[in-house]
């Protein structure tokens, strides 16, 4: 979760809820014993897997899809050359055998395992990796693409080779080819559109298509002759549309499904008293926070900003809205990301602060604003009650704006809002990702939408993105963290876990901290 995560709420994707700009990325395989519930014996083969969550997926594109609900799901079936650790914080390779770089750091010869197939039959070669990368940095404009800006180009050497080499220097490349939307997918399409493909998409995970009744459900079966032998264990995983918490909470109670994605917090500890689930959260690299549009008056004055960011009580938010499950944020990386300065001065809640910034601002007197959240989001309608409520007493009358989801979405993209609430998740184990995308200009989403431009803030993400040294690394993002801290551009809100509640018939479920949750490894008791 660029996540283009979650929209003025990535947050998963990424976004979680109400997050328009979300993103998410598929980890390794997770594994029975690392999975969220309790192994049970040797894994049974078969069954069908059945997920309830609040909405449906939006499109099956890995390219030029940002929402979690669909990045999830695609992700069992296509997979990248290389993939993330269970522990969200490396790459391994997966389609690739390994790499070697050259002295100067600008070439990758990338080695492919042999005999992998997609769905279709037929096998994956280093055509299909060119064809697949390129198509992803064709679409920087309208999709993921600007992950791949420092491929200068892609070439087939031989049937199972593939170089890349790079414009300059670049430190993320490695993870940025485990991003889903650099997974492998045959050539041309396999002589199809991209619209026609992506109807029924081909790759070369664990499970191929099913089917997909919009609205109601989308089914996924195992693929047959997935090249990791012997799995998936499951026959099919059906994802299920249950806009209601409370329905879900009884389906899965009751057995009519095995798991239920982002039960509401208000619900979850009660969920974990059925004998019969278990009720869990993961370790995430979830950050939600407000957004403010500095192409509009006063948002354009750091001193409003911070005064803003010194009014908010993230402890009261956790408390009421996460029911205790998260933490304050401090800074722009969160906890489980590389790179994370705990020691960031974030600001926190701070009266005199606030009434000092206020004063040194253009409005010290307060102002009228509007508030922008996705509709049909508790959480992000209770967040923003208290958001109002903390900012009333400094003259700032928020009004609070909710849009559906796509309308506050294509209203953060056109910059048509003045605050806004948003989360990102990563999607890969480099900062790299969420940085870009927030403080560059140049990243593809003006800042995360909010027309931040600081010279500091980008000279910095560019020599981290460069930096080859891992100590250097650290010094610039840590550097990075301060600049923004200070800046304003957001007011980070709270680190949140991921929740989810399954039944104890379920083994092997496992959600990794960039929000996913491989399936390839997960089986059901009988």
């Amino acid at each position: 979760m660029k996540s283009k995560l979650v929209s003025l709420t990535l947050v998963g994707t990424m976004a979680l809820g109400g997050a328009m700009l979300t993103a998410c990325s598929r980890g390794s395989s997770g594994g029975a014993a690392a999975g969220g519930s309790t192994a049970a014996g040797s894994p049974v083969k078969g069954g069908d897997l059945t997920i309830a969550r609040a909405q449906d997926a939006k499109s099956m594109n890995n390219i030029l899809t940002f929402d979690n609900s669909s990045i999830f799901i695609f992700e069992q079936m296509l997979e990248p050359l290389f993939t993330v650790t269970p522990d969200g914080k490396d790459t391994q390779p997966l389609l690739a055998e390994g790499f070697t770089v050259s002295a100067d750091q600008k070439t990758y010869t990338i080695a492919l395992k042999k005999g992998i197939t997609f769905s279709s039959g037929a096998e994956m070669t280093s055509a299909d990796v060119k064809f697949s990368i390129d198509e992803d940095t064709k679409h920087a404009d309208t999709g993921w693409g600007f992950i791949n800006s420092a491929i200068k180009t892609v070439t087939a050497k031989d049937k199972y080779t593939v170089v890349v080499e790079l414009k300059h220097a670049w430190a993320p490349i490695i993870a940025d080819l485990a991003l889903f939307s650099n997974a492998i997918v045959p050539k041309d399409y396999g002589g199809k559109t991209m619209e026609e493909f992506y109807q029924a998409p081909v790759g070369t995970g664990a499970y191929k298509w099913g089917e997909w009744k919009k609205g109601q459900y989308l089914k996924l079966v195992a693929n047959p002759s997935y090249w990791q032998k012997g799995k998936p264990y499951l026959s099919s995983v059906t994802w299920k549309v249950v806009p209601d918490s409370n329905t879900r909470k009884l389906q899965v109670q009751g057995g009519q499904v095995d798991i239920n994605e982002y039960p509401d917090w208000s619900s979850f500890k009660s969920l974990g008293t059925a004998s019969n689930v278990t009720a869990k959260t993961f370790p995430s690299t979830e950050l939600d926070y407000l957004a403010f549009n500095q192409n509009k008056k006063p948002f354009s004055d750091v001193h409003v900003r911070r005064a803003i960011s010194a009014m908010i009580d993230r402890e009261a938010i956790v408390n009421a809205v996460l029911f205790g499950n998260g933490t304050p944020a401090n800074s722009l990386l969160m906890p489980g990301v590389p790179f994370y300065d705990k020691s960031t001065p974030g600001i926190m809640k701070d009266d005199a602060l606030a009434k000092s910034e206020m004063a040194a601002s253009t409005v010290p007197s307060g102002f009228d604003t509007t508030l922008l959240i996705p509709s049909g989001d508790a959480s992000k309608l209770s967040t923003a009650q208290i958001i109002q409520g903390d900012l009333k007493p400094y003259g700032i009358n928020v009004t609070i704006t909710p849009l559906d989801p796509t309308a506050n979405h294509n209203a953060q993209q056109n910059m048509q809002y003045e605050m806004g609430l948003s989360g990102w998740t990563m999607d890969i184990p480099d900062p790299d990702e969420w940085t870009q995308f927030a403080v560059d200009p140049a990243g593809g989403a003006k800042s995360a939408y909010t027309n931040y431009n600081s010279t500091k803030a980008i000279d910095l993400n560019r020599a981290a993105e460069a930096e080859g040294d891992k100590a250097k690394r650290t010094e610039a993002y840590s550097q990075l963290q301060k600049v923004t801290a200070e800046e304003a551009p957001f007011a980070y809100l709270y680190y949140a876990p991921y929740a989810y509640a399954f039944s104890n018939k379920v083994h092997g479920f496992n959600v990794t901290p960039l929000g996913n949750y491989p399936i390839m490894d997960v089986w059901k008791s009988n």
